[in-house]
């Protein structure tokens, strides 16, 4: 399975994040985050594979997660309510996204990325 890797195309850092994939000729999907938003099954399924907590996979920089003034809102809210919140908007998620057989990380980190894929 090649990985894949959601991105929205305005995203600095998921441009860096392509660039390095590509300078180091791996083969991955990519998928536009914001065309097709994650559904709560696969975030639910990438959280868990992660091992991480779930407000990893919030895009906290966002305006729609400052909009929503969910800093102060997700330690209130369960867990199936937060998955429910991400899969309903690309936006709220943290980008990019890399996705593996085996591994999942939400954000870029060279190091990170170099040592799963």
């Amino acid at each position: 399975m090649k990985p894949i890797v959601l991105v929205y195309s305005k995203c600095s850092t998921c441009q860096r994040a392509i660039k390095w994939l590509k300078e180091n000729n791996i083969d991955y999907e990519e998928r536009p985050i914001r065309e097709e938003n994650p559904t709560k099954e696969e975030l639910e399924k990438w959280y868990r594979k992660s091992g991480l907590p779930l407000k990893r996979f919030f895009n906290t920089s966002g305006t729609l997660y400052k909009e929503l003034q969910l800093k102060d809102k997700l330690a209130d809210m369960s867990e199936k309510e937060q998955l429910h919140l991400l899969a309903s908007d690309g936006m709220l998620v943290k980008r990019p996204l890399l996705i593996t057989e085996d591994y999942v990380c939400p954000g870029f980190k060279e190091v990170d990325w170099k040592a799963h894929i």
